[in-house]
């Protein structure tokens, strides 16, 4: 009776104890407690997020699956588990703020000793990554990475491409306006690149997807999951086997053919970072460091010759220069010209965009074009030189154009057309950054994906495109451009910065706006430019427009060229995707204060608390009471406040406000005597 008995109870022990290893589960929690991460298989793994008691993110499952035929995530089966806390922080290089905390809780979770996930949370988010620890190196056939929502919520969606249109949906430049729809309202088919931004409705809780550390293997698109309602799924591009010279004016490679996996990667790998960044207030996203927590530290020692600064630029003003007595263009004397103007405002650089070279091979340098007389009168001058060149020519020279126009005096590249983001094309990009370093040169990446962390790992590489930046005016008539940059602070800028490049002169109310080529202007006002050298993070920002137009206009000129490029502090004031935007940021001790606004006029208080006690002078640029007929019309003005105040601004429809704001004791040091 007893064996019997014990018996009975060892067949419910194991049967309980099955049950337990079926229904093992894991929790995470941010460090202040608010967020909380679970981990269960089901028997595939799957992660979702809440907030307090709001479902962030629905059970999503995770899996990763190779060549080999393993699918890693499968169960939770064999399992082993490690946790670990971080409570510090890390000097940050070039960045909108001088170091960075980092406080987070991890779980490890390791499969048969030689691969597993990571999953950290934050207080602002939660992410996960694979891993490998494998002798072996290892080829990626798919990956699976849900981000499934409780209930179908709006989303702010920025397309890929329009499915109806041929050929390969990954080849792309990254750019286009958001749509802002329900989850259920995304395209079937089409593909929406990265961050994408969910609002959770009621909570006033939003949710934006991105990734991290994106270093040899394919970007992550997401598209509507035709299995469940409201869910995104991630697309991947495949690897490029067949590769054809085409594209834009035949400068880039196009992908003819694709092989039947994603990536090779070492034995040892860190696969890239899933991300969830979640807010509780819309101004919250404006000042997230997700990416920068989540990136690969720097691998360089030396950044003493790495410059942030600002750029006069040529291409956007179409090299429009007047009343001079020469013929502008590509040539040595437009250049000189633009030097100069650089040199009597305090600016870093002078870009020469496309057309001082062949676009396939920079050692074909144009005839009219006495490149190194231009660098050696820039050195006279203290203004650098920075030169454009397509990734399909740096591809092809890397090392022999690095070594020779880094000789010469260039201080680096602006690369354009990358215009994909599979694992040959990010491979690429640290490949370019490495060897840029080796020489002493910067790397503005244009026409390339959003960043991922790379600014980090390699700090010569100063800023990123994968913006709809304001080239695009100068050929699309009907894009409403005050409303993306008042939504583009909450959502692309949180991968990093941009090369967006502001600046005009030539401004326009709504109904008066055309695009033009050599006489390109702006939507919105011209106190909204100003505000974008503060609001828009580019530790190398451009002056889009040209020296001529700005010498007529020196007062805004000067304080666009007094604006710094990085920060040692930002506060973020007040905001709402797709409104307005109102940031503070703080170099030294001077405060810079930008707001923007859509097409609508608005009044914004803003809470001076951010100051440190004491009373200030504040240098304000403002729309003037006519900007709504005439977008050009702002008033310079100059007012005193004490920290705690309350200040009170109006921005005209696509307006925006700008100021600077300085210790009354510095600032009267530093001014200027009669």
């Amino acid at each position: 009776m007893l064996n019997r008995l014990a018996g009975i109870i060892l067949l419910l022990l194991s049967g309980l104890l099955l049950r337990a290893q079926k229904e093992k589960a894991y929790t995470v929690s941010s460090p202040d407690g608010h967020i909380r991460v679970n981990i269960v298989g089901k028997p595939q793994i799957q992660w979702s997020i809440s907030y307090g008691s709001q479902q962030v993110l629905a059970p999503s499952t995770i899996s990763l699956r190779l060549a080999n035929g393993s699918v890693w995530g499968s169960s939770m089966k064999g399992v082993a588990s490690h946790t670990q806390s971080m409570d510090g922080k890390f000097a940050a290089n070039f960045y909108k703020k001088d170091s960075v905390i980092d406080r987070y809780n991890e779980l490890r979770l390791t499969w048969d000793g030689d691969h597993g996930i990571l999953f950290r949370v934050y207080n602002d988010g939660a992410a996960y990554r694979f891993f490998s620890d494998s002798k072996d190196s290892l080829i990626v056939r798919s990956e699976q990475a849900e981000f499934n929502f409780d209930k179908d919520y709006n989303a702010f969606i920025p397309y890929v491409v329009d499915p109806r249109l041929a050929g390969d949906q990954h080849e792309t430049s990254f750019e286009d306006l958001y749509t802002e729809t329900k989850l259920s309202g995304m395209i079937r088919d089409s593909l929406a690149f990265l961050p994408l931004l969910v609002d959770l409705g009621g909570s006033g809780i939003k949710a934006l997807v991105t990734e991290a550390d994106l270093e040899q293997y394919p970007g992550m698109y997401l598209k509507k999951n035709a299995e469940k309602e409201n869910s995104l799924t991630g697309d991947f591009a495949a690897y490029p086997v067949r590769e054809a010279n085409g594209g834009y004016h035949h400068i880039n490679y196009v992908v003819t053919e694709r092989a039947d996996y994603l990536a090779k990667i070492a034995g040892k790998a860190l696969l890239p970072w899933r991300v969830v960044v979640v807010s509780t207030s819309d101004r919250e996203l404006t000042n997230s460091d997700m990416v920068q927590k989540l990136a690969a530290p720097c691998r360089l020692s030396d950044l003493s010759w790495i410059k942030p600064g600002k750029v006069a630029w040529d291409w956007w003003n179409d090299w429009n220069i007047t009343h001079v007595d020469f013929r502008a263009g590509i040539n040595t004397s437009t250049y000189k010209y633009y030097i100069d103007f650089a040199a009597a405002n305090k600016i870093a650089y002078i870009i020469i965009d496309e057309g001082w070279s062949d676009d396939a091979d920079l050692m074909k340098i144009k005839p009219d074009l006495d490149l190194q007389a231009i660098i050696d009168y820039g050195k006279q001058k203290n203004v650098g030189v920075i030169l454009w060149a397509t990734w399909f020519a740096v591809h092809n020279q890397m090392e022999q154009a690095f070594a020779k126009y880094s000789g010469m005096g260039i201080k680096g590249f602006k690369i354009d057309f990358l215009d994909r983001d599979d694992e040959k094309m990010t491979s690429s990009t640290y490949a370019i950054a490495a060897a840029a370093a080796r020489f002493k040169l910067m790397v503005d990446l244009h026409g390339m994906y959003k960043p991922d962390g790379l600014q980090r790992t390699y700090p010569n590489v100063i800023n990123f495109e994968g913006v709809k930046g304001m080239e695009n005016v100068k050929w699309t008539p009907h894009d409403d451009m005050p409303r993306y940059d008042v939504t583009i602070p909450f959502i692309r800028m949180l991968a990093g910065p941009m090369d967006y490049t502001p600046g005009a002169m030539r401004n326009s109310i709504k109904s008066e706006f055309h695009p033009s080529n050599s006489m390109p202007m702006s939507q919105g006002t011209r106190c909204h430019q100003l505000a974008m050298y503060i609001v828009f993070e580019a530790p190398l920002a451009m002056l889009a427009d040209n020296p001529t137009v700005y010498m007529k206009e020196q007062e805004s000129a000067q304080f666009i060229a007094g604006i710094p490029t990085t920060f040692d502090e930002t506060v973020a004031l007040d905001g709402k995707v797709g409104e307005y935007v109102a940031l503070a940021r703080r170099k030294w001790g001077t405060w810079f204060v930008g707001a923007m606004t859509n097409w609508e006029a608005r009044d914004m208080t803003l809470d001076l608390s951010f100051l440190p006690k004491g009373r200030y002078v504040v240098e304000i640029f403002q729309d003037g009471v006519n900007a709504d007929r005439d977008a050009t019309d702002y008033t310079r003005k100059f007012i005193h406040v004490a920290s705690g105040e309350k200040l009170n601004i109006h921005l005209s429809n696509g307006g925006g406000w700008a100021a600077a704001i300085r210790n009354e004791e510095t600032y009267r040091e530093t001014a200027p005597r009669k």
